[in-house]
């Protein structure tokens, strides 16, 4: 396992970080704490130090389970956990990015995390009714009670936190150096807004679904369709077609589908990009692993960009155009060598 630094921060997080949304069965799925903490284990013996978690997740099962595994070597791990969603049904004040949720969703974490500090804390998913400003004040004032070490932001629209650190440079506020979204072959419309604004800013993307819930490691060409709508977007002509070449992919390269698919989101040269990767059994957590032991090779990624492009929606769509290229560059372009272009 190798290791990066946390977004414009000095924290060194692995480049794999570990979901544990299955850290528990209340859900009807997900493992027992006995198989967690194998998984865990697995992931731990790897190298692995960057563990993501919420509030949510089985309940607050996956918190606790979590809080046991490392309450012998608290500071060695990069704990990440998350507030916004419910805690308690029929409640508006359970749920929601206010400040009065916040504080509440921080200190139950704590206690079931048994542990005096978050060193990640997420905001989990935009309410679109906190403002900015309120969300940013609470955030900085844990920080400041030393409860949480820094913070990111998760599925939220870019022109938010683009508004959201560029008010924190301005007042002087500790500001979103994290961004946690959907990524993967089968998922790529962020690339639109979400991963550009992430890099100006120098946001460590974390992805979640890089496997597009089980869609890319091929197990849905077989016609199992597991928990999935016929309607899901991880079952259409376009994502068989993207998993039908991962899967070529893997055995010409002589791994699985999964290393592959997990690869090609974190192969990002010019960005900084951890994947999250979950499992509900020690194999498909050693199986996740063995992609650290090679890179895809230039015209495997030019496959696979090229089997899973999307339409850029205006304006990007619109600088690519070659008259608006060449009238922005003078017919030069080609010879403008800067990792920004």
């Amino acid at each position: 396992m190798n290791y990066k630094l946390f977004g414009r921060s000095g924290l060194r997080v692995s480049e794999l970080s570990l979901g544990t949304m299955g850290f528990g069965t209340e859900w009807k799925w997900g493992a027992d704490k006995e198989l967690s903490k194998k998984i865990f284990d697995a992931y731990a013996n790897a190298g692995g130090n960057f563990l993501d978690t919420a509030n949510r997740y089985t309940e607050g099962t996956s918190e606790k389970f979590l809080g046991d595994f490392i309450a012998a070597d608290r500071d060695h791990f990069v704990l990440a956990t998350k507030y916004s969603l419910r805690d308690r049904s029929g409640d508006l004040n359970f749920a929601g990015n206010h400040r009065k949720n916040m504080m509440r969703s921080v200190q139950e974490s704590l206690k079931r995390l048994d542990t005096d500090y978050i060193d990640v804390l997420w905001v989990h998913i935009w309410d679109a009714l906190t403002p900015t400003e309120e969300i940013l004040r609470g955030l900085n004032d844990l920080i400041r009670r030393g409860m949480v070490h820094y913070i990111g932001i998760s599925d939220t629209p870019a022109w938010i936190v683009s508004q959201a650190n560029t008010m924190a440079e301005l007042r002087g506020w500790d500001s979103f150096i994290g961004l946690q979204i959907e990524y993967s072959l089968i998922q790529r419309t962020v690339e639109a807004e979400l991963m550009p604004m992430a890099k100006a800013f120098g946001m460590t993307v974390t992805p979640w679904a890089p496997l597009a819930g089980g869609a890319l490691t091929g197990k849905y060409l077989k016609g199992d369709k597991g928990r999935l709508p016929d309607t899901s977007i991880r079952l259409s002509d376009r994502s068989v077609a993207i998993t039908k070449k991962v899967v070529e992919i893997a055995d010409r390269l002589g791994v699985t589908a999964s290393q592959v698919a997990i690869n090609w989101t974190r192969q990002h040269k010019n960005q900084s990009v951890i994947p999250v990767v979950g499992a509900t059994k020690v194999a498909q957590m050693e199986d996740v692993l063995g992609c650290l032991s090679f890179e895809l090779p230039a015209d495997a990624m030019n496959e696979l960009n090229e089997v899973s492009k999307i339409e850029l929606p205006f304006p990007q769509k619109f600088f690519m155009e070659p008259g608006v290229v060449d009238v922005l560059f003078g017919g030069e372009k080609d010879k403008l060598k800067d990792s920004r272009y």
